[in-house]
């Protein structure tokens, strides 16, 4: 993973994951370093990464929720070519190589919904060879401890987090940062 990328996920506890245009415009004054793009279709997310990165903010493009796009490669080479994106979040380890081919930052995103998926997750990390993985849901801050001591790479955890106690909690589980869409704590 690249320094820059690292640092700015470091210093940025809150990491803010946008759904509509009300979210980006919030999003632009936040803290955050670093913004999650959860919305947006093929005729879009070029405006959209755009405003984010003229905000001077690293731009991170969840391609399984882009409307228009395949799960497919091309979709990462589309991101590459006709957008500023500074990376990719997909759930899908083709997408995180071909990403990590065209030098973007990658975050693997995974569902942690029962034991099984829990079993899976070193086989995936060494598959896909993510920058970052992110945990969903978040409020399992014992599962989460555990997913940061066997990750070699860092942990960013997501999902349901609602207040302060549950970022502290799970900052002290060890993860680099909490992605939410929560606007009531993106400004803590």
């Amino acid at each position: 993973m690249k320094k820059e990328f690292k640092e700015a996920l470091e210093d940025s506890p809150i990491i803010v994951a946008i759904k509509n245009d009300a979210s980006l415009q919030k999003s632009l004054k936040s803290e955050s370093h670093v913004i999650f793009i959860l919305y947006g279709d093929i005729c879009t997310i070029p405006d959209i990464v755009a405003a984010v990165k003229d905000a001077g903010k690293i731009a991170m493009v969840h391609l399984d929720l882009i409307a228009g796009l395949s799960s497919k490669e091309i979709a990462v080479d589309f991101i590459r070519k006709y957008t500023k994106a500074d990376g990719i979040i997909t759930t899908k380890p083709p997408l995180i190589k071909r990403a990590k081919e065209l030098g973007l930052y990658t975050i693997l995103r995974l569902f942690v919904l029962d034991s099984m998926a829990y079993e899976n997750i070193e086989r995936q990390i060494k598959t896909a060879r993510p920058d970052v993985i992110e945990v969903l849901p978040a409020l399992m801050p014992k599962i989460v401890a555990k997913i940061c001591k066997i990750s070699p790479i860092p942990v960013i955890a997501g999902g349901l987090v609602s207040d302060k106690e549950d970022v502290m909690s799970l900052l002290q589980s060890g993860v680099i940062s909490i992605s939410s869409t929560n606007e009531a704590i993106w400004f803590l």
